[in-house]
């Protein structure tokens, strides 16, 4: 059993390293944190999932600052789509409450290692690509002007592109939501999913603005984890420090590194922790 100060500061370090894998991939640390605390480090779930979303708003105001200078996050369309993930996180925090108050938390354990492991065809499928493929604007691309560029410091060019399918990226935001109110995450992996492949968004676009929308999202199902009691303040303060130290490194290290580095890292990491926490929920120990 650890000592107060030394579980802190394990804490601090796990939090740090998840940190910056959350803000390579655009996951938010919180995707990482919560199956490392539930499957090493015994912590419960139900409060892992509420010092992780506490990290969430961190890993956001954190990374996202950085990317917003750099001129890679997509504002107009990060804020457009954050209608639809705040209402889908105040529909799966209350959802939350009722599973575990009736004693039914196996169910997030394989809910959360099925939506991990639900993103990897897609990851597999686009890894060829470094850039998404041309395509041609449709209406939603002109009424909700889906443009954007930045500069790729990888490539050494400037990047131009554009986003359609405006409609599909609301309807997948919205469960996004629904998955980080349930789970406790900022569920930054369905909300790249909905950018990269549903809009067509270049991968980076998609990580950056992905860690832009997952504080406000986490926030909101925070406020209802706060009502019911899951949010324990010494374990969501370290975690928030760590997250926030990681998610600075992470955004010095995206801006140098390939877009097809960044899908084999968040594959990888999708395929094991996923197979874990299905694994979990169905009785098999650690």
């Amino acid at each position: 059993m650890l000592e107060p100060l030394q579980f802190f500061i394990t804490i601090v370090i796990i939090s740090a390293l998840s940190g910056i894998l959350g803000a390579l991939t655009g996951l938010g640390g919180a995707t990482f944190l919560v199956p490392i605390y539930t499957l090493y480090m015994g912590i419960p779930i139900v409060y892992a999932s509420g010092a992780s979303l506490i990290s969430t708003i961190a890993t956001s105001s954190g990374a996202a600052s950085a990317y917003i200078k750099d001129r890679i996050t997509n504002i107009r369309i990060g804020m457009g789509l954050e209608i639809a993930t705040t209402s889908g996180s105040i529909v799966g925090s209350l959802t939350t409450a009722y599973i575990y108050s009736h004693n039914l938390q196996f169910i997030i354990y394989i809910v959360f290692g099925i939506v991990l492991l639900s993103q990897v065809f897609v990851q597999i499928s686009k890894s060829k690509y470094e850039l998404p493929k041309a395509v041609k604007p449709d209406w939603t691309t002109k009424v909700f002007g889906l443009y954007g560029k930045y500069y790729d410091t990888a490539l050494n060019r400037q990047v131009e592109y554009i986003g359609i399918r405006w409609w599909l990226g609301e309807i997948i935001m919205f469960f996004a939501g629904f998955i980080s109110g349930l789970l406790g995450i900022g569920s930054g992996a369905l909300k790249v999913l909905g950018m990269d492949w549903a809009m067509n968004l270049p991968m980076k676009v998609s990580t950056t603005t992905s860690n832009f929308m997952i504080g406000v999202t986490a926030a909101t199902g925070s406020s209802i984890y706060w009502l019911f009691g899951y949010i324990q303040p010494f374990l969501s303060a370290g975690t928030a420090i760590g997250v926030l130290i990681g998610a600075y490194i992470g955004t010095k290290i995206l801006v140098r590194i390939t877009n097809k580095s960044i899908r084999y890292i968040f594959t990888a990491i999708l395929i094991f922790l996923g197979i874990q926490m299905i694994m979990r929920g169905m009785g098999f120990g650690f």
